[in-house]
């Protein structure tokens, strides 16, 4: 395939060092390994989000411009005023994530650019929106097929939904997992927490994600491991308080708030088991991190989980919600011989159909057939 060193933009998200959220990983893992072949990749970040004070992050160019923070206009002002910065920039390519973006998606077509918009699960479903902003949202996945040159996502049930109510169908590049695991050490003794003897959850802290399914059954089983809740949210603060009262002050559970880098992956690297509560949203990247650092996991029966999950692990009825869980954890607290059979099944999933470099070949091959078309 005919290939050339691209001037690539990436935009939509929080920005980079990745801090918050699965988009921002993506950004981070694909757009340094995409400097590493010879292109020119600029990312636009949210200045009151991103504090690093340097100018490239890991031969990644940064650009940082302002926006309105809050929650509704947060996002679709930044990647305005970013898609005009770009209008002035002479990039081949403009990447967009979100498909509430989609409305923005155009303005670099204007010069030329070609752009693409990776959207993101049915966002429309999740409990935080009020009915004004779902409609917005659907609305922008009906601009999803229309007004960048390319869409995808990273979910064969997304795709599956777009080609049945748009009759159109998304690309599918997959998200990638690879993590190396690392040590036990300061984070493990920061929370007073033993390798191999904790159920972990890494989630934002909203009532979609359902952090309170895997909270209200552990309270309920009779075991000394702990329970650690890794995450947090910036407009959820009533759900958290709740959370935390479901907790009943009990001493097993453990909330950390947000965890990143190094210390993320050392709770990966060291849990008993994983669970994953979410009732809504594409691939869940906490998921498949998961499994690529070996863990056993246990997922809330969504489509979307079972395909990325695959046959690697156990699941729950999330309709039922805490009840099911506690009947799916009861047995592998007290089976440690069947966990480890599930931890290598995990990783083996993870390692062959989720990997960086085979995403961003795909992505890759996007780009090169999006200029010379």
């Amino acid at each position: 395939m005919y290939k050339k060193p691209l001037k690539i933009a990436l935009l939509g998200t929080r920005g980079i060092p990745a801090s918050y959220s699965g988009f921002e990983t993506c950004v981070e893992q694909l757009g340094q390994r995409l400097v590493e072949r010879g292109h020119e990749v600029t990312v636009y970040c949210r200045r009151h989000h991103i504090n690093y004070p340097h100018a490239t992050y890991k031969g990644i160019k940064l650009v940082k411009l302002p926006t309105i923070v809050n929650k509704y206009a947060d996002t679709i002002v930044h990647t305005f005023v970013s898609s005009l910065h770009v209008l002035f920039q002479d990039f081949d390519v403009a990447l967009y994530f979100i498909a509430g973006n989609s409305p923005v998606a155009w303005i670099p077509r204007l010069v030329g650019v070609r752009t693409v918009l990776h959207v993101d699960g049915l966002d429309w479903k999740r409990e935080k929106w009020p009915t004004l902003a779902k409609k917005y949202i659907q609305f922008a996945e009906w601009l999803a097929p229309r007004l960048p040159n390319a869409y995808l996502t990273d979910s064969h049930v997304v795709q599956a939904y777009y080609r049945q109510r748009f009759r159109h169908q998304p690309l599918y590049i997959s998200y990638g997992s690879e993590l190396e695991p690392v040590p036990a050490g300061e984070t493990l003794a920061q929370f007073g927490l033993e390798a191999g003897r904790y159920v972990l959850f890494v989630g934002r802290l909203v009532p979609e994600n359902c952090a309170h399914h895997l909270v209200q059954a552990f309270r309920q089983l009779d075991t000394t491991m702990r329970c650690v809740i890794v995450g947090d949210a910036a407009y959820s603060q009533e759900y958290i308080a709740w959370l935390k009262a479901q907790a009943g002050g009990d001493g097993r559970i453990v909330f950390t708030g947000y965890v990143f880098g190094r210390g993320y992956r050392e709770l990966g690297s060291h849990a008993y088991l994983f669970v994953e509560t979410s009732g809504v949203g594409g691939t869940h990247p906490a998921l498949i991190e998961a499994m690529a650092l070996g863990n056993c996991v246990v997922v809330n029966n969504t489509p979307e989980n079972l395909e990325a999950m695959g046959e690697a692990g156990f699941t729950y009825d999330g309709t039922v919600g805490s009840d099911s869980l506690q009947e799916v954890l009861r047995p592998l607290l007290q089976d440690p011989a069947l966990v480890m059979t599930y931890q290598a099944k995990a990783q083996q999933h993870a390692r062959t159909h989720y990997t960086w470099e085979r995403v961003t070949d795909a992505y890759e091959a996007l780009f090169n057939h999006l200029v010379i078309t």
